[in-house]
C-alpha cells in the first residue's frame, strides 16, 4: 500500500456556526463569560493575560503534549494530527473531556470548550516551546464523535482452524505452526494486524482495531482491495479469514507490542478470504 497521503485540515467552521448562532441570540453563547476563540487570545494577548476566560479551540494530544490552537491538520487516514497555526499549551485538560474526541491511534483531537487562567510571555511547556498556556479550571466537548464497533464471536471455528482468542491466550502453543484463522484485518501505515474488531466514526472514518490482536504481515495487496478502503488507500479494513505461519511468544510488530504474528504470502491471494462486503 502506498505510504503518500494527503493532508488535510479541520478549520474552525464549527466555531463560527457557534458565533453566528451567538450573534442571532444577542448574546455570547457562553452566558456571562465573553465569547473567545483562539484567534482573539493569539491576536490580544496581552489584553487577556492573567484573566479567567473561556476559549473555544481545537484541541490536540499527543506525544504527551496537549494544546488548543486554530485547528488540526491530518493526514487522510487521520494520522499525525499536526496544529494549525500557534499552539496554546494547556495544563490540567480533564481526561473525561476526551472521551468523544477523534481518536485515530496516535493522537486526540476534537472541538472543545475550555475555562481557565489565560497567560502570555513564556517560556511554557514542553521544551518551553509555547509563548502561551491556558491552566484549565474546566472543559468539555463542542463535538462529539460516536463510534460504530464490528467483532467477532468468541465461537470455534471448525476443523483445522484456531480462534483468534485461542491464539491470544496461549501463542506459544501454536509457536512454528501454519494455521487458518479468522478475525478483523487493519492496515493504516503504522499498524498491521489481524483484531477482534474494529471501531469506526459514523462516517466510517478514522477505524481503530479494538479488543484481542496479533501482528500480521504480508496480507495480499490484490485481496485488500475487496475490503473498506481508507481515501488514497490509506486505511485497510475487513473481516477476513487468513491462512499463514503463526509465530507466538515473542515481542512482535510495532513497539513490540504485540504477543504473536502470522506471516502470510503475499503474493498467494488464497493466502486471505473476505469474509463480509465493503461497509
Amino acid at each position: 500500500m502506498s505510504n503518500h497521503f494527503r493532508r488535510f485540515a479541520r478549520l474552525i467552521a464549527i466555531l463560527v456556526a457557534s458565533a453566528a448562532l451567538a450573534a442571532c441570540s444577542g448574546g455570547p453563547f457562553f452566558g456571562a463569560d465573553q465569547a473567545l476563540y483562539v484567534p482573539d487570545l493569539l491576536d490580544r494577548p496581552q489584553q487577556f493575560n492573567g484573566k479567567d476566560i473561556t476559549v473555544s479551540g481545537a484541541y490536540l494530544e499527543r506525544d504527551g503534549r496537549q494544546v488548543l490552537a486554530l485547528g488540526v491538520s491530518t493526514l487522510d487516514n487521520g494520522l499525525d494530527a499536526q496544529p494549525l497555526g500557534e499552539p496554546i499549551w494547556l495544563e490540567g485538560f480533564p481526561r473525561e473531556a476526551t472521551s468523544e474526541l477523534h481518536r485515530p491511534g496516535d493522537a486526540v483531537y476534537g472541538f472543545v470548550r475550555v475555562r481557565g487562567r489565560f497567560e502570555t510571555g513564556g517560556p511554557f511547556g514542553a521544551e518551553n516551546a509555547y509563548r502561551h498556556r491556558i491552566i484549565v479550571t474546566s472543559a468539555e466537548p463542542i463535538e462529539r464523535v460516536r463510534r460504530k464497533e464490528y467483532r467477532i464471536e468468541n465461537r470455534p471455528l471448525g476443523e483445522d482452524k484456531v480462534s483468534l482468542f485461542d491464539l491470544v491466550a496461549d501463542p506459544a502453543r501454536y509457536n512454528g505452526q501454519t494455521i487458518t484463522t479468522q478475525g478483523y484485518y487493519f492496515w493504516n501505515s503504522l499498524i498491521y494486524v489481524l483484531a477482534e474488531g474494529v471501531s469506526t466514526e459514523e462516517d466510517g472514518s478514522s477505524p481503530q482495531p479494538i479488543g484481542k490482536m496479533i501482528w500480521m504481515e504480508g496480507f495480499p495487496p490484490s485481496v485488500s482491495g475487496e475490503l473498506n478502503l481508507g481515501p488514497n488507500n490509506s486505511f485497510v479494513w475487513g473481516r477476513v479469514e487468513v491462512t499463514g505461519l503463526f509465530q507466538g511468544g515473542g515481542n512482535f510488530g510495532k513497539d513490540g507490542a504485540y504477543p504473536a504474528q502470522l506471516l502470510l504470502d503475499p503474493n498467494n491471494p488464497a493466502s486471505a478470504r473476505p469474509l463480509d462486503p465493503k461497509k
